[in-house]
């Protein structure tokens, strides 16, 4: 597995993102609020984490929500995944939203989502007349049957 190097400013006293396990793929954000942040159902809020990175140029970042927080509290990242392009230097916001009919707390240090990075390509589109047949075709939303 490739490690590419990323430069990091870190302005919160959590320590730096790591990977749980060897083989995950995501990096732990932590939350870096000074107040205890209140989402009530429904609710959403941008999440300071005090990270501020440099992306190499044909990487991003995107911001995922926590499997745990989704399923045991309703609390995901509402424009999941967000994109972290290279050319960004502001600081790491999460948007989280509660879909929960109850009220959660997001307190300082805790792990709000997970930060995957990977490699992107840039598209150069050009236009045509038609494009090749295939067997789906125009089918799509259900179309395959698969559910």
């Amino acid at each position: 597995m490739e490690n590419i190097k990323i430069k990091i400013v870190n302005k919160s006293s959590n320590p730096l993102p790591e990977y749980a396990t060897d083989q995950a793929a995501g990096l732990d954000l932590r939350s870096n609020n000074l107040e205890p942040i209140v989402l009530k159902p429904l609710e959403r809020c941008l999440v300071p984490t005090g990270l501020y990175i440099e992306l190499p140029v044909g990487y991003e970042a995107q911001v995922r929500p926590r499997s745990g927080l989704a399923l045991k509290s309703g609390i995901t990242v509402l424009n999941t995944p967000g994109t972290i392009d290279s050319d960004y230097r502001g600081e790491i916001g999460v948007i989280l939203v509660n879909i929960s009919s109850s009220e959660f707390t997001i307190n300082f240090g805790e792990r709000i989502a997970q930060l995957i990075i990977s490699k992107h390509e840039h598209a150069v589109f050009f236009e045509v007349e038609s494009l090749s047949e295939s067997a789906r075709g125009e089918g799509g939303f259900g179309h395959t049957g698969v559910n």
